[in-house]
């Protein structure tokens, strides 16, 4: 049996739309939990992108704004919503 002699397939940046080898990019977990690998579809960003990301916890992220967006809102409105959410559970507000 012959072997693909390319084993570093091209990724996709979602970010940017650059093509770029699998060695050469970064894994991104939307949900913030890329040690926990069980049942998951990574997407790849390149280098310069994924230096872009802020690097703080998640946790809950995703589902506050699912909630805050269930209404459909214009997104100004969501950002609003979602920040004075923030206030109310004592969380800080980090500027970057």
């Amino acid at each position: 049996m012959w072997f693909s002699r390319n084993r570093d397939p091209p990724v996709v940046c979602p970010a940017c739309g650059s093509e770029i080898p699998r060695s050469r990019a970064r894994e991104y977990d939307k949900y913030g939990d890329r040690w926990d690998r069980e049942d998951k579809r990574f997407e790849y960003l390149c280098k310069p992108c994924y230096g872009e990301l802020c690097h703080y916890p998640r946790d809950g992220l995703e589902d506050a704004l699912v909630e805050l967006e269930a209404d459909r809102h214009p997104w100004e409105t969501v950002v609003d919503r979602y920040l004075r959410a923030l206030e109310e559970r004592d969380e800080p507000l980090e500027e970057s």
